[in-house]
């Protein structure tokens, strides 16, 4: 079991340095994608990722249940790469609600087989911010990625496209 974490800011890199760790593994990849499409930018956000993904990669879409698909998809001998958790915090806290999800997900990543890659915004560098559904958003985003950090064995920044090793 190998547990990475790519985080930095948008439009940083850590998608495609994710995905390049993948592709590069030799194992079977299969990407677990959080995003929904709201509106039309979102839709060619979401389009330009997977056009970028190689074919023969499989997808699971799990916007909400992501320990349930962990679970289901981890295996020896296979990648998984999950890209974003900052849209699936967000999924939750516009929809059901974040607890009991959050925790069990941060109660499967450390049993799950095979490799793990996660992806993640860094959104602590800012100001703090003025509405208030914001500000939960941050703390909780920060609360998430400290967490995961802690479970993982290995965890890169990205920044301008250049990694920085953490962990």
């Amino acid at each position: 079991m190998s547990i990475e974490l790519v985080i930095g800011g948008a439009r940083s890199g850590k998608s495609h340095l994710a995905e390049r760790r993948a592709a590069e593994s030799g194992l079977a990849v299969a990407y677990v994608a959080t995003a929904t499409v709201g509106d039309d930018e979102m839709a060619q956000r979401i389009a330009h990722h997977r056009e970028r993904r190689p074919a023969h990669w499989r997808t699971i879409e799990e916007p909400l249940h992501l320990a349930e698909a962990l679970r289901r998809e981890a295996a020896t001998g296979r990648v998984l790469l999950v890209d974003c958790l900052t849209l699936w915090l967000s999924n939750l806290l516009l929809g059901p609600g974040l607890e009991p999800e959050r925790g069990r997900f941060l109660d499967a990543l450390g049993a799950l087989p095979g490799r793990v890659i996660l992806v993640s915004n860094e959104v602590g560098w800012g100001i703090v911010p003025a509405n208030e559904l914001a500000r939960r958003f941050a703390d909780e985003q920060g609360r998430l990625n400290q967490a995961v950090a802690a479970a993982c064995q290995r965890v890169t920044l990205v920044v301008a496209g250049l990694p920085l090793e953490l962990k």
